[in-house]
C-alpha cells in the first residue's frame, strides 16, 4: 500500500517512510486497505510560512471580485470532473446520492460564495463595515470600520463524514477574504479529500500557496501559529476542547472555531396528525436523515420529539419506511444505504447504542447484524438503521450521540416541555419543527433558538423547495452554540469577515476618503467644467461633483404632480387637514416630487457614458418643502466599482437636496451604470 502524498510548498511530497508506517485508510465496503497517512519529515513551520509569504500576497493582490471569479471558475472545473470524485467517494461507503450530497454540495458552496462576493463585497478597495460614524459636532472628526485580510493562514481540520463539502466550505470564505488555507483531512476518508485537492491543483485556477494539503497529522504545526492565523475544526467535542486549549492558540489568541457533537432535534407539531401532509413530511424527513450518508451527518436528527399521543403512529410509519431501506455495496443494484466510513466508526456507534439502550428500546433494526446486498457484512462497515423509542427524561438520550443511522423517538406533552427538552441537548447545529400552526411554530422557534444555530420550519407550503433539515446553506449560519462548538463555519459574509480584522479608523473626512478610496461626506468635492455624467468610468474620481438649481416649487407643481400620479394625500392638497398635521402645519410638496425635480437638476440628457440609473438607496425626507421653497441638488461621486467581466461599472452618488435656507430636504444615494472607455 502507498503512502498518500501531501501538497505543500508548491508540490506533492511523499514522506520517506515504509508502507506499513502511518495510519491506514480502508475501503468502507470491502475492508481492503487503500493506503496510509504520514507527514513525517514535513517542516510544518515552513508550510505555514509558505502560505503566509507566498499564498497571502498573491491573494491580497486580487480584489474581492477577482477572487470570487476564481472561485466560480474552480466550481466549474470541479463540476466537470465530479464523476472522478463520485468514483472515489464510493470507497467511503457512500451511495451515488450520498456522493452527490457531498461533492455537489461542496461545489455549490464555492459557487454561492462566488456569487456572494460579486453581489455583496466591493469590486475594489477595502471592505467598509457599516456606515460612517460622526464623532464630533462640527463634522471634522469621523470614524469608519474597515475590514482587512489577516496576514496568516487558515488551518482547516476536517471531519471524515464530508471529505469534499467540509474542506470546500472552509476554503471558500477564507479564499474570498484573501487568506490561504492549509487543509487537513480526517483519516478514514482522506483519500477522497486528496483526490479533491489533486483536481484543485490540476485546475491551475488558484494562486500558488493559497491552498496546501496535509495527508496526515498536523505534527507541530500549531506550535508555529501566530495571532494572524486561524484554526477551524470539525469533529468531536472532546478533540475541540483539547485543540482550543493548545498553549500557543491560547497565548496568542489564535482565532478558533469549532463544529462539534450535536444532538439535533426535530419537533412534530400537535396539529400534524396522521393523514396530514405535515405528518408525512415529518416521517419522511426522519428516515431521510437517518439513512443519507448512513446517518453520518453532524446535522442529522438524533432526537425526534413527538406529541405523546402520536408516538405509536410515528414509530409505525417510520418502521414501514425503514423496512424498505436496502443496505449494501453502493454499486449493487437497489442499494439505498451504504456503509459507515470504517470499522472503527461502526464499533463506536455500537458502543454509543449500548449507552442509549439503557434509556430506550430498539423498535427497528439490530445493531449487531444486518442483511447486506453485494458485500460481506463483517468486512465492510455496515450497520442497520436503528430506531429507538425512549424516555424523554432519561439523561442519555440528550447526552449520547450515536454518529450513524440512529434516531430516538421521544414523547412530549406541552410546548413548554418540548422547548425544555430541546435545550437539554446543550447546543445544536440544526433543529426543525414540522407544523402548519403558525402560533406553535413561533413559540417553538423563539423558545429553542438560543440553543440552535439553524432552525427549519417545515410545512406543506415550503416542502417542495425546502433543502431539508440536514442541508446547511452557505448564505446562512452553519454552526451552533454550546456543545455544537460555538462557532460558525459559514454564514454568508460573516464567514468571510471571520478571516479579517475589523479596525476602527478615526480621522478627518479628507483622510478617511483618501484611506478608503470612497468619498466621505465632509471631504473635498471636485467641481469641474465637464459634467461628471460625460466621464467614462476610468475618468471618474471619488469627489467629482455637479451642483444643480435652484428650482422653485410652486402650488401648481404640487397639484399637477398629484393629478398626474394619483398621489392625493391630504398633506399636499387639503390646507385644513395639513394645518392640523403636527409635522407640516401647512400644505407641502410630495417627497417624490422633490426627488423628481432633483433629478431634473443634475441629469445630463445627452447620450453618454451613463447607461442607466438602477436604483436609489437610503432615501430620507428630512425637511418639508413648502410652496415657494427653492431646491438645490449636490451630486457627488461616492464609490466607483468596476466590473471585471463587463464593459461598465457601478457608481454610487451622494445626493443632497437643500432648500434656500441651506437646510437638508432629502438625502439619498443614486446608483448608476457607467460605461468604460472603448479599447
Amino acid at each position: 500500500m502507498s503512502v498518500l502524498p501531501s501538497y505543500v510548498r508548491g508540490g506533492w511530497v511523499t514522506p520517506a517512510v515504509s508502507d506499513t508506517a502511518g495510519r491506514p485508510m480502508t475501503d468502507a465496503v470491502t475492508g481492503e486497505e487503500i493506503g496510509r497517512l504520514a507527514t513525517d519529515g514535513i517542516d510544518m513551520a515552513a508550510v505555514a510560512a509558505y502560505g503566509r509569504d507566498t499564498g497571502g500576497p498573491a491573494l491580497r493582490e486580487l480584489s474581492f471580485h477577482q477572487r470570487a471569479s476564481l472561485l466560480k471558475a474552480l466550481a466549474g472545473y470541479l463540476r466537470e470532473h465530479r464523476e472522478e470524485l463520485y468514483a472515489v467517494s464510493a470507497r467511503t461507503g457512500a451511495t451515488k446520492g450520498d456522493s452527490k450530497f457531498d461533492v455537489d454540495g461542496g461545489i455549490g458552496v464555492l459557487a454561492a460564495y462566488a456569487s456572494l462576493g460579486k453581489r455583496e463585497l466591493p469590486a475594489s478597495g477595502p471592505w467598509l463595515d457599516g456606515d460612517l460614524a460622526p464623532l464630533s459636532r462640527g463634522g471634522t472628526f469621523v470614524g469608519q470600520h474597515v475590514l482587512t485580510p489577516l496576514r496568516g493562514v487558515a488551518v482547516q481540520v476536517n471531519a471524515y463524514n464530508f471529505p469534499c463539502w467540509g474542506p470546500l466550505e472552509k476554503l471558500a470564505p477564507a479564499f474570498l477574504a484573501g487568506v490561504p488555507s492549509i487543509i487537513k483531512p480526517a483519516t478514514p476518508t482522506a483519500f477522497l479529500t486528496a483526490e479533491l485537492v489533486r483536481l484543485i491543483v490540476d485546475s491551475g485556477v488558484l494562486p500558488e500557496g493559497s491552498a496546501q494539503f496535509l495527508a496526515g497529522s498536523v505534527g507541530d504545526l500549531f506550535d508555529h501559529l501566530t495571532e494572524q492565523d486561524l484554526v477551524s475544526f470539525t469533529g468531536s467535542a472532546s478533540t475541540a476542547r483539547r485543540l482550543r486549549t493548545h498553549p500557543v492558540l491560547s497565548a496568542r489568541a489564535v482565532r478558533f472555531t469549532a463544529e462539534a457533537d450535536s444532538l439535533n432535534c426535530s419537533i412534530l407539531g400537535p396539529d400534524a396528525t396522521p393523514g396530514t401532509p405535515e405528518f408525512d413530511l415529518y416521517v419522511d424527513q426522519l428516515v431521510t436523515e437517518m439513512t443519507v450518508k448512513a446517518g453520518q451527518k453532524c446535522t442529522a436528527i438524533r432526537r425526534a420529539f413527538v406529541p405523546t399521543d402520536q408516538v405509536d403512529a410515528v414509530v409505525d410509519a417510520a418502521r414501514g419506511k425503514l423496512a424498505q431501506v436496502v443496505v449494501g455495496d453502493p454499486s449493487a443494484k437497489g442499494v439505498t444505504m451504504g456503509a459507515l466510513a470504517g470499522l472503527e466508526q461502526r464499533e463506536e456507534v455500537r458502543r454509543s447504542l449500548k449507552s442509549l439502550t439503557d434509556a430506550a428500546e430498539v423498535v427497528f433494526g439490530d445493531p449487531e447484524q444486518v442483511e447486506v446486498r453485494g458485500a460481506d457484512a463483517e468486512r465492510g462497515a455496515f450497520l442497520s438503521p436503528v430506531l429507538l423509542r425512549g424516555d424523554a427524561d432519561a439523561a442519555a438520550v440528550h447526552e449520547v450521540e450515536a454518529f450513524g443511522p440512529v434516531s430516538t423517538v421521544l414523547p412530549y406533552s406541552s410546548t413548554a416541555e418540548v422547548v425544555e427538552l430541546a435545550a437539554r441537548g446543550q447546543g445544536s447545529l440544526a433543529g426543525s419543527v414540522v407544523t402548519a400552526d403558525p402560533d406553535f411554530a413561533r413559540e417553538i422557534v423563539l423558545g429553542v433558538a438560543p440553543w440552535h444555530g439553524r432552525l427549519l420550519v417545515l410545512d406543506r407550503t415550503d416542502a417542495k423547495e425546502s433543502t431539508g433539515h440536514g442541508s446547511p446553506m452557505p448564505q446562512l449560519v452553519h454552526g451552533g452554540p454550546g456543545r455544537a462548538g460555538g462557532g460558525e463555519e459559514m454564514g454568508g459574509v460573516r464567514g468571510v469577515a471571520h478571516h479579517m480584522q475589523r479596525t476602527a479608523v478615526q480621522g478627518s473626512p479628507d483622510m478617511l476618503s483618501a484611506i478608503t478610496g470612497r468619498w466621505v461626506p465632509g471631504s473635498a468635492r471636485t467641481i469641474t467644467d465637464e459634467h461628471p455624467f460625460r466621464k467614462h468610468l476610468e475618468d471618474l474620481r471619488p469627489g467629482d461633483t455637479v451642483v444643480g438649481g435652484p428650482r422653485p416649487v410652486t402650488e401648481a407643481d404640487v397639484e399637477h404632480f398629484a393629478e398626474f400620479t394619483g398621489d392625493t394625500f391630504y398633506a399636499h392638497l387639503d390646507a385644513e387637514a395639513a394645518a392640523a398635521n403636527p409635522f407640516f402645519g401647512e400644505r407641502v410638496a410630495h417627497g417624490y416630487l422633490v426627488v423628481a425635480f432633483a433629478a431634473g437638476l443634475f441629469v445630463d440628457p445627452a447620450p453618454g457614458p451613463v447607461l442607466a440609473n438602477f436604483g436609489v438607496d437610503h432615501l430620507r425626507f428630512l425637511t418639508p418643502v413648502k410652496f415657494g421653497d427653492e431646491l438645490t441638488i449636490t451630486l457627488t461621486a461616492k464609490d466607483i466599482s468596476p466590473r471585471a467581466s463587463a464593459a461598465y461599472g457601478e457608481v454610487r452618488w451622494d445626493a443632497e437636496v437643500l432648500n434656500a435656507a441651506g437646510e437638508p430636504v432629502a438625502k439619498y444615494d443614486v446608483l448608476t451604470l457607467v460605461a468604460k472607455r472603448e479599447r
